[in-house]
């Protein structure tokens, strides 16, 4: 196969996989523009992602917990300094909500937004809505501190009527009881409308924990801490204690704990379209290398190349000093050159080269060196033409053939 055809294939194989992928998320839908969670793993405008990445650049240790809150108090190594849970669509169980309880009786902060998948209710507030049926409308809030503009609200809190009170603990049963357990010892207003009705409030227990709650939900959502000043009101309200740790609750958002990327991909290959096909091709492609890897019938002959053996390359380089009329010079190299091979690095002048070639002559040990070493001392001692260049060369290989018989295969 040609290396074109080669090519061309390649590039088909990568045609089709972008077309199959391409297909594929076609096929998928659209993903929709809009999620009202107030999650940290959401980047959109009704998201929280916005929290997660400044306390995070303001290097303070965060984690996204994707688990239920049921071993909140009892599992030390995961015990938070602060646990926010953020108007999450599920409501906390009743075992949780008495681990959250336990947890602020133990000195915990918690950080409630909107409905606080009930813990709000059960610290004794609840939300109001400027009108029952027309929630878009805002209130305006008052200045925590002069200079600090805050946008407008859409809901605040107030403690619960008679009846809801009376309604909730009935419906929660044997919540009430760990729900009644919280007295706060402080109640403190962070945030109020001009009308004085509370908007954040900060609960104060005995043992030292909190419950910060945070009426309106816009405050910790990604479009208000992108183009307001609330990053500034809030950042305090949720930063824990310097070496504490903050807590996301992901899980009453939706966002459990899911399967490995592994296991997502082979779902993926195995019950979409785009992934059959995917499989199908990297199928082909392996038939196809395992074929390529197989050879049918006799092997091709070829030209053999045989590798030139050093007495062929000593000659080349001394025919070719020899004709750049350098004899003396050649000589003297081929002679330096038998030297470095034997652990001798330094150059020696022409005297010394000829008291060197005859300590050599009698440290050999063949009568066939002695007379190479000897025609090598001939050759560099007594003037000649430029046939001395190539005798020299041969005699060097013969002495070196003499003291360090070659050992390897000749390679072909």
């Amino acid at each position: 196969m040609s290396r074109s055809v080669e090519i061309g294939l390649v590039l088909l194989l990568v045609a089709v996989l972008a077309a199959t992928i391409w297909a594929g998320h076609r096929a998928a839908g659209s993903q929709p523009s809009f999620d009202l969670r107030a999650s940290t793993l959401l980047s959109g405008p009704s998201g929280s992602r916005a929290l997660y990445d400044v306390l995070v650049r303001l290097r303070i240790p965060v984690e996204r917990r994707r688990a239920p809150l049921f071993d909140l108090t009892t599992d030390a190594r995961r015990r938070p300094a602060v646990l926010a849970v953020l108007d999450p669509p599920l409501d906390l169980e009743s075992a949780e909500l008495d681990q959250v309880v336990r947890f602020v009786r133990g000195g915990g902060r918690v950080v409630a937004a909107g409905w606080g998948g009930g813990i709000t209710s059960c610290v004794g507030w609840r939300l109001v809505y400027p009108h029952a049926f027309l929630r878009g409308d805002s209130l305006a809030v008052a200045s925590p501190r002069p200079g600090l503009s805050l946008p407008a609200v859409t809901n605040y809190l107030r403690p619960p009527r008679r009846e809801e009170l009376d309604t909730g603990n009935r419906s929660r049963g044997g919540d009430a009881d760990a729900c009644d357990a919280l007295g706060p010892v402080a109640v403190d207003t962070v945030l109020h409308l001009v009308g004085g009705d509370p908007v954040v409030l900060r609960l104060r227990y005995a043992a030292g924990g909190s419950v910060t709650l945070v009426g309106d939900v816009g405050y910790v959502r990604n479009a208000a801490w992108r183009d307001t000043r609330v990053p500034e009101f809030v950042v305090p309200l949720i930063a824990p204690p310097r070496g504490g740790r903050l807590a996301w609750d992901e899980y009453h958002q939706g966002f459990g704990k899911g399967h490995s990327p592994t296991s997502v991909l082979a779902s993926w290959l195995v019950d979409s379209p785009a992934g059959w096909a995917i499989l199908q091709i990297v199928a082909v492609g392996l038939v196809g290398i395992a074929v390529a890897a197989v050879r049918f019938g006799p092997a091709r002959s070829v030209i053999e190349r045989r590798r030139r053996s050093p007495l062929e390359h000593l000659e080349a380089l001394a025919a070719g000093l020899e004709g750049a009329a350098g004899v003396d010079t050649s000589v003297a190299l081929v002679v330096a050159g038998l030297r470095r091979r034997l652990g001798r690095a330094s150059v020696l002048r022409t005297d010394e080269q000829s008291a060197w070639l005859a300590a050599l002559e009698l440290a050999l040990p063949t009568a066939a060196g002695r007379n190479a070493a000897r025609r090598l001392q001939q050759i560099v001692t007594q003037p000649g033409g430029p046939e001395r260049a190539l005798a020299a060369a041969r005699a060097v290989e013969d002495v070196w053939e003499e003291l360090r018989p070659p050992t390897t295969r000749i390679a072909s």
